[in-house]
């Protein structure tokens, strides 16, 4: 299998305020070296346009991702291996909220990059899965980190160290997922219902509820309220704060720009 290969389309919708990402790459959506590159080139283009508020990110073919290019990690150097989970992860980096619309397989660089969206939806056939002990290999793009964070050493633990799959219901109880849907039609149209409602928020208000979420739960509880205390005054002192108080006793619905 080839280091290239496959795409990752940016589209805009909703006036250019909602960004959907399509990973596109066959029945299976394998994602190559190259749609790393893409991934972080894509996200890279959505942080420096000020209109884009959402960002989805989806697959064109029956499955989210069956994972990465295995043959492809013999032809590259181990060194340029360190890089290759920056690639990936770039919606956590990214200051607009992400949503990953999951229908079906959702394995190994797939998973790692669903984990680093801030919103996950699936399907009842969605399946979540670190297999990577079938290589003689571990998750190497935040996969080990970013699960156990979420469903617990424990847990996590049995899943990497056994390669065994999450299910779609298993998934929504432990909360990797936040919803599930029928079927990937009713899946994308719920995904772009939040997508457009997300964006009728401040993206002020959205990118720092991000960062104190992202940055407060690594640190001790009195670290992140303090974190929070202070995103919260320097909020008040928004342009889009000001908006919303006032739509708000004018019973309309607030025009929010960003300032």
């Amino acid at each position: 299998m080839a280091l290239t290969g496959g795409d990752v389309v940016l589209e805009r919708a909703h006036d250019g305020r909602v960004a959907y990402l399509t990973l596109s790459h066959g029945k299976y959506t394998v994602v190559t070296m190259e749609m790393r590159r893409l991934v972080a080139e894509r996200f890279a283009e959505i942080d420096r346009d000020p209109q884009v508020r959402v960002v989805v990110v989806r697959s064109d073919g029956q499955h989210f991702t069956s994972g990465g290019d295995i043959a492809g990690f013999m032809e590259v150097d181990p060194i340029d291996l360190t890089d290759l989970g920056q690639d990936v992860t770039a919606p956590a980096r990214s200051t607009k909220p992400v949503i990953a619309a999951i229908d079906g397989y959702c394995f190994g660089v797939g998973l790692e990059m669903a984990l680093s969206c801030d919103i996950r939806l699936g399907t009842g056939r969605t399946q979540l899965a670190l297999p990577e002990m079938n290589l003689g290999m571990i998750p190497g793009s935040g996969g080990t980190q970013r699960l156990a964070r979420l469903i617990g050493l424990s847990r996590a633990k049995f899943h990497i160290m056994t390669a065994t799959r999450i299910q779609a219901q298993q998934a929504l109880d432990w909360g990797i997922l936040a919803g599930l849907y029928d079927d990937r039609d009713a899946l994308y149209a719920e995904v772009d219902a939040l997508a457009l409602k997300m964006a009728g928020f401040s993206p002020a208000a959205l990118r720092t509820a991000k960062e104190v979420l992202d940055r407060g739960v690594d640190g001790p509880l009195y670290t992140g309220i303090e974190l929070e205390r202070k995103a919260y005054s320097m909020l008040r002192a928004t342009e889009d704060f000001a908006e919303g108080v006032k739509a708000f006793g004018e019973k309309r619905t607030p025009n929010f720009t960003g300032r």
